[in-house]
């Protein structure tokens, strides 16, 4: 049995998240887009003081560890990572497209034969994704892909493949002509779907490596060359 703070700052969400004894009791989070670094600490404590918890009654920290917006990966980790350095507790980190995953299909009435597709945005017709079975086990590895009507096609021939996240938004009339493409236009990340799968990872003491854990990017990030008015 363990107290778990589990955190979620892969995309625009901002969300933490306290699961007791395998249960999440308090979740808390916003959707306000470059607010993550003004907001994960003050959620961080708003949710302990709802769980009724001293950051010392913390037995591990579980962080969302990507692929993702890197702005938010890094501040989701430096946190986790800080936290777990300052109480001296285990880092567990969670795969984001799974956490994600376990949540569609947790609530989505879905039939047996369904296939769940988690994407987030990696700028133009990219997006970062895996595919996942009903039972969510991972059928198609978490890669980068240029989205086109024939995207999917394999599981879309055979499968309702269910797709959901702010790659999918932007996907949706790409691949809409399939009559096995299901879009889940509510559907958002959210630390409740990182502490479940982080309860498992604590019982089987999976832990991260505090000192030399790095977020999974998936690409390199490329920052972009600043204009300055009269140079070339």
């Amino acid at each position: 049995m363990a107290n778990i703070l589990s955190i979620e700052t892969s995309t625009r969400v901002c969300s933490v998240a306290i699961s007791m004894n395998k249960h999440v009791v308090v979740v808390k989070e916003t959707h306000v887009s470059n607010s993550h670094a003004e907001l994960i600490t003050l959620l961080c404590q708003q949710a302990l003081l709802e769980a009724g918890l001293e950051f010392s009654g913390l037995d591990a920290v579980a962080v969302s560890q990507g692929p993702g917006s890197y702005t938010g990966l890094r501040i989701g980790v430096s946190t986790a990572k800080g936290l777990c350095y300052g109480l001296d507790i285990p880092l567990i980190a969670v795969s984001t497209l799974e956490a994600m995953a376990l949540g569609m299909i947790a609530t989505t009435p879905h039939p047996e034969n369904a296939v769940f597709c988690p994407m987030i945005d990696a700028r133009r017709m990219e997006v970062y994704n895996a595919v996942f079975s009903s039972h969510l086990m991972l059928i198609n590895p978490v890669v980068a892909t240029v989205v086109n009507e024939d995207s999917f096609g394999n599981f879309l021939a055979n499968h309702p493949v269910y797709f959901a996240g702010d790659g999918a938004a932007k996907c949706a009339q790409v691949l809409a002509h399939h009559i096995h493409a299901r879009f889940l236009s509510d559907f958002n990340p959210s630390a409740r779907w990182v502490a479940t799968l982080a309860d498992q990872h604590f019982k089987d003491s999976v832990f991260a490596d505090t000192a030399y854990f790095e977020p999974y990017y998936l690409k390199d990030f490329i920052a972009g060359i600043p204009r300055i008015k009269g140079l070339t």
